[in-house]
């Protein structure tokens, strides 16, 4: 048996989540606690008990979810004596999820991962302005269709594949005539559905480059180590260890496609046949279910899970 830890990202937060972790864990406290004074600000109230248009904001969605991950794996190493470099062989998360990975990793500091991702989603949403961006889900279409599907959007802008979460579930991201004129192809195609999704800026396309710009400042003064699991990167689908690469890469995802389909293909080849989703939700188990029925996804991120995931691996 060869374990992977993965992290969830962007849409599975909800109003929430962590506050049982919360309350039943003090090492759990800690992280919430040690991201609000990172950030100067209640975060952890607004996760618990705030409004979702509030959590929903980028800036605030990004360290909140990557909080829940951390508080999950705190517990797991704190209370339930699990040394991540013995327990799984590889880590990897979704988008910001990634830095997750990179933190429970030993590779970033969980102050440093909380500025570096409330920024990230700042640079995000400053991008592009409010309303010339957009993301739709091509559901039911290979990738070369969908390839061929936003070349010839893109005639009318830019349209750019940015997530290839499973087989069958591809996200394009562009400018938002682009976009839509790639979900009405798609329904040419043959597509199942093609859904303009409710997103705040058209992330993981080359309209983020002055995002990209600006985290690749914040990356430069910000200290990496060599993570005690190679880390599974979006942008190569394959498992990194050097400081520097990493650097790069985290600047790369900005813009670069998230390869979500191929991470978990690489993993079952390099002998994973169990993933434990650490944090909010059970989005990426689905999608593991669907790329790979031969792995087994486990969701953690409530106290009961977190204690049968540390019962499994005492």
């Amino acid at each position: 048996m060869t374990n992977a830890f993965i992290f969830p990202g962007q849409g599975s937060q909800f109003i929430g989540m962590g506050k049982d972790l919360a309350e039943a864990f003090p090492d759990a406290k800690a992280v919430f606690q040690e991201v609000d004074d990172a950030l100067g600000k209640d975060l952890s109230g607004l996760m618990f008990g705030g409004e979702e248009a509030d959590l929903n904001m980028t800036e605030n969605t990004q360290p909140a979810l990557m909080a829940v991950s951390m508080a999950v794996v705190n517990v797991l190493q704190k209370q339930g004596g699990v040394d991540l470099a013995k327990a799984a062989s590889f880590v990897a998360g979704h988008s910001l999820g990634e830095y997750a990975a990179l933190t429970a990793a030993g590779a970033l500091k969980l102050s440093d991962t909380a500025k570096l991702l409330q920024l990230r989603g700042q640079a995000m949403q400053r991008a592009v302005p409010v309303g010339e961006g957009a993301m739709a889900a091509l559901l039911g279409l290979e990738n070369d269709v969908v390839d061929e599907i936003s070349k010839v959007a893109s005639e009318t802008g830019i349209c750019e594949i940015a997530n290839d979460n499973s087989p069958g579930q591809i996200v394009v991201s562009g400018q938002v005539a682009a976009v839509e004129a790639a979900a009405e192809l798609a329904k040419e195609k043959g597509a199942k559905r093609a859904v303009i999704l409710p997103v705040s800026a058209p992330f993981h396309c080359s309209l983020m480059n002055p995002a990209a710009e600006e985290m690749a400042a914040a990356l430069a003064d910000t200290d990496i180590n060599a993570p005690v699991v190679p880390v599974v990167a979006n942008v190569t689908a394959k498992a990194e260890n050097d400081p520097d690469t990493i650097r790069n890469l985290l600047i790369q995802q900005i813009t670069g496609r998230v390869r979500w389909s191929e991470s978990v293909v690489w993993m079952g080849e390099e002998g994973v046949t169990e993933m434990a989703e650490l944090g909010a939700g059970k989005v990426l188990s689905g999608l593991v279910r669907r790329i790979n029925k031969e792995i087994s996804c486990e969701s953690v991120g409530t106290p009961e899970q977190v204690e049968a995931l540390i019962a499994k691996l005492s």
